[in-house]
């Protein structure tokens, strides 16, 4: 069973013939006017929310990138172990 990616062209035009029907000439564009800013606004948290997921995302890179980084310095800081050959 197909999602709605697959509603198509002539799922489109009978969308808006049903639309045109229920709520006639005079209010259809005020709908689809209020549609494209409601869609806006969606659109607009949800790069925000995007944008603060990917901030936080690189925060922690970088700290992870500090720890090893502080890691690899004491690493070489160490005195090599040496094995006793019997």
């Amino acid at each position: 069973m197909g999602g709605i990616g697959t509603i198509g062209i002539p799922g489109l035009i009978l969308i808006l013939l049903i639309a045109l029907l229920i709520f006639g000439p005079k209010k259809l564009p005020q709908i689809g006017s209020a549609f494209g800013e409601t869609l806006s606004a969606f659109k607009k948290s949800t790069n925000q929310i995007m944008d603060d997921v990917n901030l936080k995302n690189d925060e922690n890179d970088e700290q992870h990138g500090e720890a090893k980084k502080d890691e690899s310095s004491s690493d070489e800081t160490k005195e090599p172990e040496t094995t006793k050959n019997e």
